[in-house]
């Protein structure tokens, strides 16, 4: 079980979230930010903190939040960011720049933080129905349809296009992302790492290593992913599904 979080950082992580840090207007263009990224993204990294910081084990009649107030996932606060996101989701309200940093920027404040960045990145890859069909097709077919869902899922999250393709079956590459721009040091990067995962094994279904072989965080000059299919998929398990 994780040892509780001192008080004192729970409490200056609920106000970062009570109150950005990104103005509300641009001083540069002295305009309102665009909104352009979709709620569940803010709510998906949400509750994997509040996944995150749950005890291994919970009495009967414990009420988490009551009895382990340090920790950040299990706060009042992110409680109530959580149901605002999930109304916002339905109203399919969006989300700026300046917020979607903050909440990265929360993150890399954890010692989890790059199992919460990962862990969300699945989630929001996963978001759509799994299409069967691409597991029985040649692997230059999955790879293909990989690519194609890993590019029109981000620029539908992100309201832009994030990255690109470089060579090879697999090959995600690109410079100051939006995830470099909210973590200099890199560790945001495991999101898309989680993100490519999930879409490689929905689209072969068979084991899948996605290695971050770039950093602009570690000094390169640019961020590259690289995914491949390592093995066959189960025929027996897909029969008995």
């Amino acid at each position: 079980m994780r040892m509780p979080r001192v008080a004192a950082t729970a409490e200056r992580c609920e106000i970062a979230l009570e109150c950005p840090t990104t103005k509300a207007r641009s001083e540069l263009t002295d305009s309102t930010p665009s909104r352009r990224v979709q709620a569940i993204v803010g709510l998906r990294l949400l509750e994997m903190i509040r996944d995150q910081d749950l005890p291994g084990e919970i009495l009967e009649a414990e009420d988490p939040a009551q009895t382990m107030p340090r920790r950040l996932g299990l706060s009042d606060v992110v409680a109530r960011k959580i149901r605002t996101y999930r109304k916002d989701v339905k109203k399919r309200v969006r989300l700026s720049d300046g917020e979607v940093t903050d909440l990265f920027r929360l993150v890399i404040r954890r010692p989890d933080g790059e199992e919460v960045f990962y862990g969300a990145g699945r989630l929001l890859a996963a978001m759509d129905l799994r299409r069967r069909w691409t597991r029985v097709v040649p692997r230059c077919v999955q790879y293909a349809v990989a690519r194609g869902r890993v590019r029109r899922r981000l620029k539908r999250l992100f309201g832009r296009r994030v990255g690109g393709f470089g060579r090879g079956p697999f090959t995600v590459e690109g410079r100051a992302l939006v995830f470099i721009e909210s973590d200099p040091g890199g560790e945001a990067c495991h999101f898309l790492s989680g993100f490519c995962q999930e879409i490689l094994e929905q689209t072969g279904g068979g084991v899948v290593e996605v290695k971050h072989t770039l950093c602009q965080g570690r000094g390169d000059d640019q961020c590259r992913w690289d995914g491949q299919f390592i093995d066959e998929p189960d025929e027996g398990a897909e029969a008995g599904e």
